[in-house]
């Protein structure tokens, strides 16, 4: 299987995953010399919580994936990929998340997707849902899944 691009979705929760999904996505890409798309979805309130968060000046083009850009998790992931040579972009996206993971995963005909997530067990999935699980379950290529260490 030939990889020219994957797709890694980076969460607000995945701060403690940070190295566990640049480390895959490093592996999964580097060898192959594909482009890696970090991709961030917010919520609406999120969005707009971290856009006053990073204190924007008044000509700066905010966009989300301009928010994206400047979040941390997705700068750490990006300075862990830069670092072992790996190529990537960064997009952001204001929505439900894995409706948007999925969609960047159809834009960018990805070959790969790595989406990250807490261990939760079968009970606390059909209670809360899981955004991973609907990705999984939807995704238009191979998924691979990093759980918390």
């Amino acid at each position: 299987m030939t990889l020219d691009t994957v797709v890694v979705a980076v969460g607000d929760d995945d701060d403690a995953r940070t190295a566990s999904v640049a480390r895959t996505a490093i592996d999964v890409a580097g060898p192959a010399g594909a482009t890696v798309r970090l991709v961030h979805v917010f919520s609406e309130d999120r969005y707009e919580s971290v856009k006053r968060q990073l204190e924007f000046g008044p000509d700066d083009e905010v966009t989300p994936d301009a928010v994206a850009k400047r979040h941390a998790t997705i700068r750490e992931v990006g300075s862990l990929l830069a670092e072992a040579g790996v190529d990537y972009a960064w997009h952001g996206a204001v929505g439900e998340t894995s409706e948007q993971v999925l969609a960047f995963a159809e834009e960018f005909d990805a070959d790969m997707l790595i989406v990250g997530g807490r261990g939760r067990s079968a009970a606390g999935k059909a209670v809360f849902g899981s955004t991973a699980q609907k990705i999984l379950s939807n995704a238009p290529c191979p998924v691979t899944y990093v759980r918390q260490p």
